[in-house]
């Protein structure tokens, strides 16, 4: 029997919140199905299940806020035995979606024994009892405030969700029906995965917040992470400066050869040369936890992706090393594009091995970055300028792009720092073998 737990997203993390579930008890799964979304104070994130079987039980109602490392349902893969005696649920640190009155006909509650609270998704599953009276049908946060504003009367409302719980689009359904304005609603993510939350804009994922609400919380998380990294980690940093003119004069004649939207972008370069230069100096990919240093189990870049409304995060790009440029240019505009759409998934928060932040676009010609932890090394890289560059005695112009390192003095060394960087101008010299 697998466990499916509250992910740890960071080191600033002590918590987080289930904001939904997208699947019920009995629902097969396989490696990689995105099953539940949660928030953090950097957003709301897509959680991914990391094994195949069938869920058991749920065992936290959404919108309960719990603990780093909290179960929050059990996988029973092929072959296993489902456990001889129950789990008892997590209740909930802060109170689930409040529940609205319907007419009897709609749904009626399960009759719960009091020494064994059930999961869930049975408390879900309506039982059609006209007879008991008014049932209970959970609402979204976001239905509830859509309903609000559309004059909407929940308790006439057939939800569609699991367990008949009232959805967005049951709300939007309603006030078509009373021809009431739809447009006042709040934005919304409308896929397969989440349907009924919002996109709080310029956030990394979905949440049932206020866009103020969220952005106080990812600076908050920020300012931890950084502090934490401050205070504990023992810095060290170097700087160089690469000519740029092979890679350059490179990149342009490849991209005459290409239609304008599989063309590469010289930050694609920099990655996949940070990706190979790693391999030749890996103990700057992975992380220092207690006492020790522990190497990444591939090498997953975390790029600095910059939001609309302030605030930052670092999905990975996973197996860096292995993509070609083709690969690495398609991978770097999904990762961009779903941050700053609110789709990231909790993987890609959750194992970047190295952190790369690129800030020439913005004018800046050198970073001196801060590690992000549990990792060892940050890379940073600025605008890429034309500087005097001297070449077997003559002095000329080159394009030149300047460098940085990060380290953690307990992992490595300013030695190993500046075998890395050797490694790296080296390979954006010859970027055909990129």
């Amino acid at each position: 029997m697998g466990e499916f737990k509250m992910p740890s997203l960071g080191a600033d993390m002590e918590k987080g919140t289930l904001v939904a579930w997208n699947v019920k008890a009995g629902d097969a799964v396989k490696h990689g199905d995105i099953i539940a979304v949660v928030e953090t104070e950097k957003g709301a994130f897509e959680t991914e299940c990391y094994e195949d079987g069938v869920i058991d039980r749920l065992f936290v109602e959404p919108g309960s806020t719990v603990p780093v490392g909290t179960t929050l349902a059990l996988v029973r893969v092929a072959g296993a035995e489902a456990p001889r005696a129950p789990v008892m649920p997590v209740q909930p640190a802060e109170p689930a979606p409040v529940p609205v009155p319907v007419p009897a006909a709609a749904a009626a509650p399960p009759v719960v024994e009091p020494t064994a609270p059930p999961p869930v998704e049975p408390a879900m599953e309506p039982a059609h009892s006209p007879e008991e009276g008014a049932a209970w049908v959970a609402v979204s946060p976001l239905a509830r405030r859509i309903a609000a504003q559309l004059g909407v009367d929940l308790s006439t409302v057939h939800g569609t969700g699991p367990g008949d719980a009232i959805r967005r689009e049951d709300v939007e359904q309603a006030a078509e029906a009373l021809r009431a304005p739809i447009h006042a609603a709040v934005p919304v993510v409308v896929s397969a995965a989440v349907a009924e939350v919002p996109l709080v804009h310029g956030s990394a994922g979905v949440s049932v917040r206020s866009e103020e609400e969220l952005h106080a919380g990812m600076r908050r998380a920020i300012a931890a992470a950084m502090s934490r990294s401050n205070r504990e980690i023992p810095h060290y940093y170097l700087s160089t400066r690469i000519d740029m003119s092979e890679s350059l004069r490179w990149l342009a004649e490849e991209n005459q050869r290409r239609p304008i939207q599989d063309r590469l972008l010289a930050a694609v370069l920099s990655l996949r040369a940070v990706a190979l230069a790693l391999r030749k100096v890996p103990e700057l990919n992975g992380f220092w936890t207690g006492d020790a240093y522990r190497p990444g189990d591939g090498i997953h870049i975390g790029f600095a992706v910059a939001l609309r409304r302030g605030g930052l995060v670092t999905p990975a790009i996973h197996d860096a090393d292995r993509k070609g440029l083709d690969e690495m240019q398609a991978a770097l505009n999904d990762v961009i594009k779903r941050a700053r759409g609110g789709r990231l998934r909790a993987s890609e928060m959750s194992d970047p091995t190295i952190t790369v932040t690129n800030l020439g676009e913005l004018g800046a010609e050198s970073v001196l970055g801060v590690i992000y932890p549990p990792q060892v090394a940050l890379v940073g890289f600025g605008r890429i300028t034309d500087q005097p560059w001297a070449v077997g005695g003559m002095l000329g112009v080159r394009p030149v792009l300047t460098a940085s390192l990060a380290g953690d003095h307990r992992a490595t060394d300013g030695h190993r720092g500046a075998q890395f960087f050797d490694a790296l101008g080296r390979l954006l010299q010859e970027p055909e073998k990129l």
